[in-house]
């Protein structure tokens, strides 16, 4: 059994891996070009759309499939094996209808009119909140975008950087700060001729996700597109796990490129390939440890937030700790699978340099390493023998 399917539990989940690996063989066929160019894969979005997938945590109700974080965990590595980019950018999609579903922190009909629009239009959500001078909103900054109140709604300005998916979608939520009331406030705002996205997303690694900067200039929203604070309940926020199923992707897929390498390539001073090599085999067996702790981490974590609903708060902790062993294990299956097949591996011919270049990026999406490390001491600290 391949290491991949080890957590499939069912025909059906069975049936919609088999689906995701094939968009994903396309994917990987795309994700040269896509990387060299720091382009948008429009036409992988367009093959997600088709084949249902943007409609997959959507509720039954309004016609998604409503599938579990454990299916999303198994599906967002499948997508993430074949293009890094396009696994993280389509998971913040997903991931946050998902959160939507479990938390209820919209109202009930704007998330219908969302949910409605995924589903026959393949339309696409994702928060921008992200700005130069606040830094990452998980680190507390306000924001200096700013909402003023104008006749029956909002005029909203401001920049916001880290804008994943901006080039594909028509509505997005934004934070910002609303000077009246002195407080911060999220608001559902849809692209106008007063929304621009500018492209400056040049980056070392994840660089077809379209993280470009969004400039608001006045952008104008309705009095009811303003989402009430503190609404829903607190859900531990495990719809984030689709981040580090997404770098264990990318690290399977150089996991899975150095083996095939490792048994076909033989230099002319040995009688076997290197697979044969003591050392060789102690590497992979280093591999096998890092991707197998933890995948069984972060789909014991999914398991459990599925089934536990009262229990989904308390669990941030262990949330953490899933997307911190996956991010940095993925950091280092790369690494290794890069000694294995050696000065071949820096090669922008081959897809290995690449998988180097987008683990990187899981160190800079939430929950920081620092943040972790606080909440488990937190947690330790705070128990009583």
């Amino acid at each position: 059994m391949r290491i991949l399917d080890r957590y499939i539990r069912t025909a059906e989940e069975r049936d919609r891996a088999d689906r995701a690996e094939a968009l994903a063989v396309r994917f990987a066929e795309r994700a040269f070009k896509h990387d060299r160019e720091g382009s948008f894969p429009f036409e992988n979005f367009e093959e997600l759309k088709a084949a249902g997938y943007l409609k997959l945590t959507v509720p039954r109700r309004y016609g998604g499939d409503e599938i579990s974080l454990y299916e999303l965990v198994q599906l967002q590595e499948r997508i993430a094996y074949g293009d890094g980019s396009t696994a993280l950018a389509v998971g913040w999609h997903v991931g946050q209808v998902l959160h939507l579903r479990t938390a209820g922190k919209w109202p009930e009909e704007l998330f219908a009119g969302l949910c409605r629009d995924i589903v026959s239009e393949g339309a696409m959500i994702n928060t921008f909140a992200s700005e130069a001078a606040s830094g990452s909103p998980s680190r507390g900054g306000k924001p200096e975008t700013t909402a003023v109140a104008a006749a029956g709604g909002w005029r909203i300005t401001g920049r916001k950087t880290f804008s994943t998916l901006s080039p594909i979608l028509d509505r997005f939520v934004v934070s910002a700060y609303v000077p009246e009331e002195d407080c911060t406030a999220d608001f559902l705002v849809r692209k106008s001729d007063r929304v621009a996205v500018e492209e400056t997303w040049d980056s070392l690694g994840m660089r077809g996700t379209g993280s470009h900067d969004v400039v608001l200039d006045g952008a104008w929203t309705e009095k009811e597109m303003r989402l009430p604070a503190g609404q829903g309940i607190d859900d531990g926020g495990g719809w984030l796990l689709h981040i580090p199923a997404c770098y264990l992707g990318i690290a399977l897929a150089a996991r899975d490129y150095a083996l095939d390498y490792a048994r076909g390539y033989r230099p002319n001073h040995l009688a076997e390939p290197i697979a044969s090599l003591p050392s060789v085999r102690q590497t992979f067996g280093e591999i096998e440890v890092e991707l197998r702790s933890a995948r069984s981490i972060l789909y014991s974590a999914a398991e459990r937030w599925d089934r536990d609903e009262e229990g989904r708060a308390a669990m941030k902790p262990e949330l953490g700790l899933a997307k911190y062993v996956a991010t940095n294990g993925a950091i280092r299956v790369v690494d290794l699978a890069m000694r294995v097949v050696g000065g071949a591996s820096l090669s922008r011919k081959h897809p290995l340099e690449r998988y180097y270049r987008d683990v990187r990026a899981g160190l800079h999406n939430p929950p920081m390493d620092s943040s972790v490390l606080q909440m488990l001491a937190s947690d330790a600290l705070g128990e009583r023998s």
